[in-house]
């Protein structure tokens, strides 16, 4: 059922009754008056908020909380419009042509080719994959890293070099572009530091569409600021509740990424469009799994792993 309205009221009531609830951002008095819950699904793909609740919804009740990757191909094609809007200087002659500065010649931000770049890409789940495949038409080589391959079966586009979280430092040596396409967990979290932007050289360039706390907010703005790497551009900030500053503009972050020439902001929107109903499928292929008394169900979040 759809609830008529979104009073918390309203929500407790019809939660008394749920044994499937779908939603983003749930109430604790929601969620504790649904005594019949049996699975919670998060259409979306972040459930860093959700975990330290329902490890103890699972010990207590059995609940299974499920996440949503329906966005994975939007978010994968955002990660390829941010690295080449960053390689070819698109925001920068948009805003030239907007003064009326016209044919500036090649000398001001000319445009990088992604030819010969070793692109390294940070996690591959659903978007790195698809990113893998978008970018496999360019003549690049690709490094992989991710949590483990044991069991990994699945093809790629085209061969790449396999690295674990132990070996992150060959990684991060062997590549010259950083696609970082992580969920945020206690293992994620600071994962890239000043020391590992260094690795990457005066060459690099960074692209997140993950979740912002993988990088330390200070060093990858000192990173960007001092030109230890080249440019970055960034889909996944750190504080979603800014507070507006005296002029009425709220900004995701502690430092002013804004004033920084060499990166490209974007305000957490790789999922777009949100009102695509393919993605949706997985929700109600599980509702569909859940009737039938299955348990087999797509995208159940391992709670220790937080993903």
């Amino acid at each position: 059922m759809f609830p008529p309205d979104s009073k918390p009221g309203t929500l407790q009531s019809l939660a008394a009754d749920a044994d499937i609830v779908v939603g983003w951002q749930p109430e604790e008095a929601m969620l504790g008056a649904a005594k019949q819950l049996k699975l919670f699904i998060n259409p979306g793909a972040g459930v860093q908020h959700l975990l330290p609740r329902f490890k103890r919804y699972f010990r207590e009740r059995g609940v299974v909380l499920i996440n949503g990757h329906g966005n994975a191909g939007f978010t994968a094609q955002h990660a390829v419009a941010l690295l080449l809007a960053l390689t070819n200087h698109v925001v920068q002659h948009d805003r030239w042509m907007r003064q009326g500065r016209w044919r500036t010649g090649d000398t001001d931000a000319k445009s990088l080719p992604l030819r010969g770049r070793a692109v390294g890409l940070l996690g591959y789940g659903r978007v790195n994959r698809q990113v893998h495949s978008l970018l496999s038409r360019f003549d690049t080589s690709f490094a992989v890293l991710r949590r483990e391959w044991t069991g990994r079966s699945e093809p790629m586009p085209t061969p790449a070099a396999r690295f674990e979280p132990t070996e992150l430092d060959r990684f991060l040596q062997q590549v010259d572009v950083l696609i970082a396409a992580l969920p945020e967990t206690d293992d994620t979290r600071g994962l890239i530091q000043a020391r590992e932007l260094e690795l990457l050289g005066p060459d690099g360039l960074v692209v997140n569409v993950g979740r912002g706390p993988v990088f330390d907010e200070e060093a990858l703005y000192r990173a960007l600021q001092q030109r230890t790497i080249r440019g970055a551009a960034i889909d996944v900030w750190y504080n979603y509740v800014p507070e507006p500053d005296p002029d009425g503009r709220r900004y995701p972050y502690r430092l002013p990424f804004h004033q920084l020439d060499n990166v490209v902001l974007s305000p957490h929107r790789a999922a777009s469009p949100l009102d695509d109903l393919a993605r949706w499928d997985e929700v109600m292929e599980n509702i569909r799994r859940f009737a039938a008394g299955r348990t087999d169900f797509l995208n159940a979040v391992n709670l220790d792993l937080g993903y």
